[in-house]
């Protein structure tokens, strides 16, 4: 999960939500996210950059929030920079293992590096925050023009199945050490649209203080996530099921999108590729 400090929501062509998010969030979201399985989407980042010859260098964790994925590929060997545009998501990203680390304060729809990099990555269904096909091609073009040449992006995306019928209209929550929340989903079947909203009361002294933020993600569909990956320039490679990483199929609940950049000529000396392997 990651996202933005600020976000729109479009239905019919309307601009009809803007929402502040990750805000009171920032500061429980890895104890209520206790259970994410980053073990998992780690080992298959690593094998994934590996196999195409990324083994060092320069990686994007683009929607790093508190920078748990971003810390893990550091201590793998790659150089790290995290985006997000929530302030104190990343201020959480700081206060841990950071060095090392670039964080920058940025919309994934209009970041913006020093130079580019060899590879980006976006786990937890950060670019299911893009509720707009407009913002995600523009997220998949900048993606493009900052990764080297043949470069690959690998994220993640919950599916319309997920949305529809797994998360659906549901209510729950949980009593945690510092923090008690309610969770309640609604998932707009036209729009494609899932709203949750999420009431959190954070502990303080003997008191607990009420908190409450409304989240928006949208699903894709396959023929649309081929379609906005081929507008933005990106070269497809894949699209798989995310838990046995084979073909998507109807009761797949996360996807995994991976493509790579096409338009730039690799620096060569001697006729070599300078680039490492």
């Amino acid at each position: 999960m990651f996202l933005f400090t600020y976000f729109t929501v479009k239905t019919d062509g309307e601009t009809v939500i803007r929402m502040d998010v990750y805000k009171d969030f920032a500061t429980v979201y890895s104890e209520i996210m206790q259970d994410t399985p980053y073990d998992t989407w780690e080992k298959f980042l690593v094998s994934t950059l590996r196999s195409h010859g990324i083994k060092d260098g320069l990686v994007l964790d683009l929607g790093c929030g508190t920078g748990e994925m971003t810390r893990r590929l550091k201590n793998k060997g790659y150089d790290m920079i995290g985006v997000d545009a929530s302030a104190e998501m990343l201020g959480m990203a700081a206060g841990k293992d950071s060095e090392g680390i670039l964080y920058l304060n940025q919309d994934m729809r209009e970041f913006e590096l020093y130079g580019t990099v060899r590879a980006i990555v976006s786990v937890c269904d950060s670019m299911n925050y893009l509720t707009d096909s407009e913002g995600f091609v523009q997220t998949l073009k900048l993606a493009n023009n900052y990764l080297d040449p043949k470069g690959i992006f690998i994220f993640d995306l919950k599916t319309v199945h997920f949305y529809r019928d797994v998360a659906g209209e549901s209510v729950f929550g949980e009593n945690l050490d510092d923090c008690s929340y309610l969770w309640e989903n609604y998932y707009d079947k036209e729009s494609k649209i899932n709203e949750y909203a999420l009431t959190l009361f954070l502990k303080e002294g003997n008191a607990y203080k009420k908190s409450e933020e409304v989240h928006y993600q949208r699903a894709y569909g396959i023929p649309e996530i081929r379609k906005m990956v081929k507008k933005s320039g990106l070269r497809l490679l894949k699209i798989m099921d995310a838990d046995d990483y084979g073909e998507v199929r109807r009761n797949s609940e996360r996807i995994y999108v991976i493509a790579q950049e096409v338009g730039k000529t690799p620096e060569k000396e001697n006729g070599k590729d300078k680039r490492k392997s």
